[in-house]
């Protein structure tokens, strides 16, 4: 399935939440088309032009938001005195409710990307009254193991870019908490070394996303400041857990009993294994898991696999509101 023509929001704003955040958000799409709500990844990734084009505009009223820190929500994460403390998970969800209500919606579909299937996973954990059904791509559930595999055991499928990864963690500190490293060492006193290690995160990050067949850099990890917001949400959020309980996402899916799901995921997805859709897929009886043959953490047929999974919710919640939506040849 092809994207959606490029399309401008028919409304947008900045909505005061907790801790002296900001959060900007828009609406494309049919203001009076069927709710969904799209979760980006990182965290820290902040939503791209693009994520427009996955709606149908003729039939959904699609929210797209900047979480916490990062895109156009303010304060940013690339000013190192930003205070971090109270970007959480749970803020995150309260954030979400923050909007729905906001913008006078009872339910809605969640869409997500990666971190945002592990936001997405806890927000319809907490508030399931309010989910209609779910559509998630790049699955992950904010494991310790899945963060362990990233940034420790992948070094046998990368060694040589593991070790420039590691070379600016101090060589006492490379048997423990990586992440809680480079988040301390990136809130450093010298630009130059906040500046280096934020460098080297990302490096990283595109090197393990890499083995996905037609894999180009993404030029995103060329703008300083991108890199610097992304590397501190994804270190801050990895060396604590994601401000979960071991296992709680696992170990709570029969809260999600019902809300039907499609999750997609790529075949070559090196970053998070397929083992991790395929467990919550099992735990989840509602929720269909579609494999991606020609994709990684992205790249193939990913996104349109995703977009398709979107659609396919046209008629499922325009059901559930009670609601006719005419879809248009």
């Amino acid at each position: 399935m092809d994207l959606f023509p490029v399309i401008a929001p028919y409304d947008l704003g900045h909505l005061a939440v907790s801790d002296g955040n900001s959060l900007y958000w828009e609406s494309v799409g049919s203001p009076s088309g069927i709710p969904i709500v799209y979760l980006h990844g990182g965290p820290g990734s902040g939503c791209t032009l693009d994520v427009r084009r996955f709606f149908d505009p003729r039939v959904f009223r699609a929210v797209l938001f900047d979480q916490r820190g990062c895109g156009r929500s303010t304060p940013g994460a690339d000013d190192p005195t930003t205070d971090l403390s109270t970007n959480t998970t749970g803020n995150l969800i309260a954030d979400i409710e923050s909007l729905r209500e906001h913008l006078g919606i009872d339910k809605w579909v969640v869409a997500g990307v990666s971190f945002g299937v592990t936001l997405g996973l806890a927000y319809a954990q907490a508030h399931p009254d309010r989910v209609i059904g779910m559509a998630l791509g790049a699955i992950t559930s904010g494991a310790r193991e899945e963060v362990d595999w990233i940034i420790r055991d992948m070094r046998r499928i990368f060694p040589r870019e593991w070790e420039r990864f590691v070379e600016p963690v101090p060589e006492d500190e490379r048997d423990g908490n990586l992440a809680a490293t480079y988040a301390r060492l990136l809130t450093h006193p010298d630009t130059a070394v906040r500046e280096h290690a934020a460098l080297r995160w990302c490096e990283w990050e595109d090197t393990h996303v890499s083995l996905v067949p037609g894999w180009t850099p993404d030029p995103r990890y060329s703008d300083p400041t991108f890199r610097m917001v992304f590397a501190r949400l994804v270190t801050h959020y990895w060396a604590n857990d994601h401000f979960l309980i071991e296992k709680q996402l696992h170990d709570n899916m029969n809260r999600l009993d019902g809300i039907p799901a499609i999750l997609v995921h790529g075949r070559y997805d090196v970053s998070g294994p397929l083992d991790i859709a395929w467990e919550i897929s099992r735990r989840w009886e509602s929720s269909r898991l579609v494999v991606v043959d020609d994709a990684g953490h992205g790249g193939g047929s990913f996104i349109s696999q995703l977009v398709e999974a979107i659609n396919s919710f046209a008629e499922i919640a325009a059901a559930h509101s009670g609601d006719s939506v005419e879809r248009k040849a």
